[in-house]
């Protein structure tokens, strides 16, 4: 089979041809339907030796979906030809937060050092994929594996994130979404759908407000030296209850801490390498600065009921396999719209 592989830091990753993953007890071998290009991945092909203590090679391909291809011995959740999105974050199952289905924030994370398929072991960026537990995988019922595909990141990561601010998305409460990329579209549409906030969206590339508006955003604007300002216009003077910052830029980070109401929340999604320099009168008072990870094997399911009830839509673009390195250019330069799908070339 033909599966992209991080062969060297640094350095683009290479197709290459593999055996098919035989499952061992308790794995579950599945057929491909689609992974996700996410911008993680670019840091991942861009990152130097030293940054992260996974070992290569490894396959990309951290937002999987597919059907379930071989069982190995003792499996009975699931069957051959089972349409399954793979939950993508593995912990050990058996500390407190995994057994909760937190694990994406397992208390042996660093023990484990490995963070899941297409993060240090083998993704979905090829034909099939080894998951190591049939635990992690979510059943999709009727929906397109392909299109399904993008729930397991870029609808969880902005899911969770909001979730965790459920205190803060009272009816008329101000959100605001710094980065129109594919979680910021999610970002959007599940605030609209599971929430009665009002929602301002922010990117510094114009071109995307549109689509901003389109999902729902009540409020769009470009990012320039008078953003926050206008964000404060927005909210009466006010501020935001809650900042998602989907890039973490330093820009974005500032932009952010300038735009937070008292007692906001600014939470901190993407991997853009900014820092924020935290100090009593540095941020509103009562103000909270928090990260997010990933999501919960919950919300996931969540968020599968929540697609096949058609309350929001993925905008997905199937790319081929063999056209993968060109998609992650077109990433980089931000000319994808919604999310890439990487498909095998069958």
């Amino acid at each position: 089979m033909r599966a992209l592989r991080l062969t060297r830091w640094g350095a683009p990753a290479e197709l290459q041809e593999l055996p098919i993953p035989q499952p061992g007890p308790g794995q579950v071998t599945i057929r491909i339907a689609g992974a996700g290009a996410c911008h993680s991945d670019l840091h991942l092909m861009g990152w130097p030796e030293g940054q992260l203590p996974w070992k290569l090679p490894f396959t990309l391909g951290h937002e999987n979906a597919g059907w379930v291809h071989e069982l190995g011995p003792g499996v009975t959740s699931v069957k051959p030809g089972d349409a399954v999105l793979v939950y993508g974050p593995w912990g050990c199952g058996m500390c407190r937060q995994c057994r909760l289905g937190r694990e994406n924030t397992c208390d042996r994370a660093a023990e484990i050092v490995v963070a899941g398929g297409g993060l240090g072991l083998d993704g979905g960026m090829a034909e099939y994929m080894l998951v190591p537990s049939a635990r992690w995988l979510v059943p999709l019922g009727a929906l397109d594996p392909v299109k399904a595909a993008p729930l397991s990141d870029a609808a969880l990561t902005p899911y969770h994130a909001i979730k965790e601010c459920g205190d803060r998305l009272h009816a008329g409460a101000s959100v605001v979404v710094i980065g129109i990329g594919g979680l910021g579209q999610m970002a959007i549409q599940l605030l609209k759908v599971t929430t009665g906030v009002r929602v301002i969206a922010i990117d510094h590339d114009d071109r995307k407000l549109p689509t901003a508006r389109a999902l729902g955003a009540d409020v769009t604007l470009a990012s320039d030296a008078d953003t926050a300002q206008a964000i404060r216009r927005e909210t009466r003077g006010i501020g935001a209850d809650v900042v998602l910052d989907m890039v973490g830029s330093e820009a974005t980070l500032a932009l952010g801490a300038r735009s937070l109401r008292a007692e906001g929340r600014l939470v901190i999604i993407g991997l853009g390498g900014g820092a924020l320099p935290v100090s009593f009168f540095g941020l509103p008072y009562g103000a909270e600065v928090a990260t997010s990870y990933w999501g919960t094997i919950p919300e996931l399911i969540e968020l599968v009921d929540l697609a096949a009830a058609k309350r929001f839509r993925l905008d997905v673009e199937v790319v081929p396999l063999s056209r993968a390195l060109d998609a992650y250019a077109r990433l980089k330069r931000g000319e994808i719209q919604g999310r890439a799908v990487i498909v095998p070339d069958r």
